[in-house]
């Protein structure tokens, strides 16, 4: 049901996303707070013009990323005529509009709009499911050129989530289980951001300014009497505020690229959290300044055969004690060198220290005496070493091979629990909202391949495959696997144009047995609904392997001023069973009433259907 991005054997929250040089804290609907991830993207894809994914290497004018960087960069408007397009999907139906704001011949505004509005809610009232997943999200971008060397960008995304229940109408054992411990969640986002991109006149390179406020509002509610909002045994009520101001520069001085600038960065964090299982009440406000410079170099010797890069980055704010600039020095060195005369095979090395700040749900966390516990944690440490080929198969196929080897420092731990963050926050929660310790190490390693082909007499596609180990150290300093230490992942995507505007695409995911936490059943039963976790039996049970297969079937329409697409699509063709943790809810009988003495039974949560879904959109 979620939709977590698990890149080299990283968690999440390791991840960072840019949209047009303004970074958005999270992609995701419904996210987790302190982490990452959700069971829905936000981004329209109708914006998309180009998505970098980098692995490593990270620029150096990112900061916090520790596994990935996933930059978008959206088009422009339509500079002619005011288009778009109305889509409708098996869960939500979106309309997007672009064009100029002027008639003119000369255009020099042109803006892009969104908004989309899911039906989830409605869908699972159908089939009778007791939860209420319902939201809306907006996007924009209005780009102005000024002249030939400066332009404007001004950008938004938001969302509003609201994820409720409702008691189906016939009692259902499995359904009543999800009614009573699914959390009630009220969730508001939205990203602004402005860049002014200049580029030089009398020399190569430029200077981007970019200005962004992004807020997170997040209202995570449970209940053990759900339907009615009764007996509130957790809440967490906060918000999360930042103003940031990114300046980067790009020079060309004989035949070196020279990249240097920085960021500030405007922090305002509130969080009320009760808590009355584990006993944590508190009341916190604060807020801070966060700032960093950075600069790379960058060179091609040998004929243009090697291509050499380095860099280093330093990150500090003023509420952590922990550490400070000199201890968050990020270099990073990176090497590239063509075997092959034609440049088509190349052997790729490099190396990185990489800094991640800890998250406001940690920083702003209270003991019972009112104090900041976590406040002297250390920024989390990643060192990266990554080597391997690829080859160029003509202009529009690539191969590659790589190794990678991450290991962690200064990783938060939970004192409650003994066990590293990195093993939390793989569901509905908020991560982070507790007393750690920043002692934690960890260690991923393994063999990527990849193969990618752009369209291409009629076929496109892109392969992967990845094995690894992933693990986290304890309170105790001995390593467990991690939650997603699946130490196979695999996944196909990609489509065939038929003739006449039909084509046929499809996407298969593969990942093997993976880790699990289960619950502690006499704990549970004490606290129902509230289902407690037994860390202590992490590494000790797996999942089955998953696998998926998605198959697509589109038939497109064109016509002088609209184009009409429909397409047909059929989630795990394969009916193959979805693995999950097992599920456990009261033990009741058929007409739904409690049997005494009370004690917890399996529920069954089969996941081995086929779901077929249509849908269309419209081109104007």
């Amino acid at each position: 049901f979620r939709n977590d991005i698990i890149i080299r054997g990283g968690a999440p929250n390791e991840t960072v996303y840019y949209l047009d040089e303004i970074e958005i804290p999270n992609i995701n609907h419904f996210s987790t707070q302190g982490s990452a991830g959700g069971p829905q993207g936000m981004i329209n894809i109708s914006f998309i013009d180009e998505v970098t994914l980098s692995t490593s290497a990270f620029g150096v004018e990112y900061d916090n990323p520790l596994s990935g960087v996933l930059q978008f960069d959206q088009k422009n408007g339509n500079t002619k005529e005011i288009s778009g397009n109305f889509r409708f999907g098996a869960s939500d139906s979106a309309i997007t509009i672009e064009g100029p704001f002027t008639k003119s011949d000369n255009n020099k505004t042109t803006f892009i709009f969104s908004a989309r509005k899911s039906y989830l809610q409605f869908l699972f009232e159908l089939i009778g499911l007791p939860i209420r997943p319902d939201y809306w999200d907006f996007q924009w971008k209005v780009n102005h050129k000024i002249n030939d060397f400066n332009s404007i960008n001004f950008i938004g995304l938001g969302a509003i989530d609201d994820f409720s229940v409702e008691a189906p109408d016939d009692f259902d054992s499995t359904q009543q289980a999800f009614l009573e411990q699914v959390p009630i969640i009220k969730q508001n986002s939205s990203t602004i951001g402005i860049s002014w991109i200049k580029k030089f006149k009398e020399k190569k390179g430029q200077f981007v300014l970019a200005l962004s406020s992004n807020k997170l509002k997040n209202i995570f509610s449970r209940f053990s009497d759900n339907e009615n909002l009764e007996g509130l045994y957790f809440k967490n009520n906060s918000h999360e505020w930042e103003t940031k101001l990114r300046v980067k520069t790009v020079n060309y001085i004989n035949d070196w690229k020279i990249k240097w600038g920085g960021n500030i960065q405007y922090s305002d964090y509130h969080n009320n959290t009760n808590d009355i299982y584990n006993q944590i009440n508190y009341l916190t406000k604060f807020n801070f300044y966060k700032y960093g410079l950075y600069g790379n170099v960058s060179k091609s010797f040998l004929g243009n055969k090697l291509d050499f890069s380095l860099g280093v980055r330093t990150d500090e704010d003023n509420f952590s004690k922990g550490s400070k600039m000199a201890d968050n020095i990020s270099p990073r060195i990176s090497i590239s060198y063509s075997i092959s005369n034609d440049r088509r095979l190349k052997w790729n090395s490099s190396f990185g220290i990489y800094y991640k700040i800890p998250t406001y749900t940690i920083l702003g966390f209270k003991n019972i005496t009112g104090d900041f516990t976590n406040r002297r944690v250390k920024y989390t440490k990643s060192n990266h070493l990554v080597t391997g080929f690829d080859y160029s198969i003509g202009n529009a196929s690539k191969i590659s091979i790589e190794g990678f080897i991450k290991k962690y420092e200064q990783f938060p731990i939970s004192v409650l629990d003994g066990i590293s963050l990195a093993n939390k926050g793989a569901d509905f929660e908020v991560l982070g909202n507790e007393e750690i310790i920043s002692i934690g190490r960890g260690k991923t390693r393994g063999i990527e391949f990849l193969f990618q082909q752009k369209l291409t007499n009629n076929f496109y596609g892109i392969f992967s495959y990845t094995i690894f180990k992933s693990e986290f150290t304890d309170i105790n300093g001995d390593y467990l696997p991690s939650v997603w230490d699946s130490k196979h992942l695999s996944s196909f995507s990609g489509g065939y144009k038929l003739k006449r505007n039909w084509e046929i695409s499809s996407r298969w995911r593969f990942a093997g047995k993976t880790p699990y936490v289960p619950y502690n059943l006499d704990a549970s039963l004490a606290n129902y609904p509230n289902m407690v976790l037994d860390y202590s039996e992490l590494g000790n049970l797996k999942l089955d392997n998953f696998s998926q297969l998605d198959v697509r079937l589109d038939k497109k329409w064109n016509k002088e001023k609209i184009s009409i697409n429909f397409f047909i699509e059929i989630l795990n063709l394969l009916a193959q069973k979805i693995p999950i943790p097992k599920e456990y809810g009261l033990n009741r009988d058929n007409y739904g009433n409690i049997i005494n003495p009370l004690s917890l039974v399996e529920v069954d949560v089969n996941r081995e259907s086929v779901v077929p879904s249509f849908g269309f959109s419209i081109d104007f």
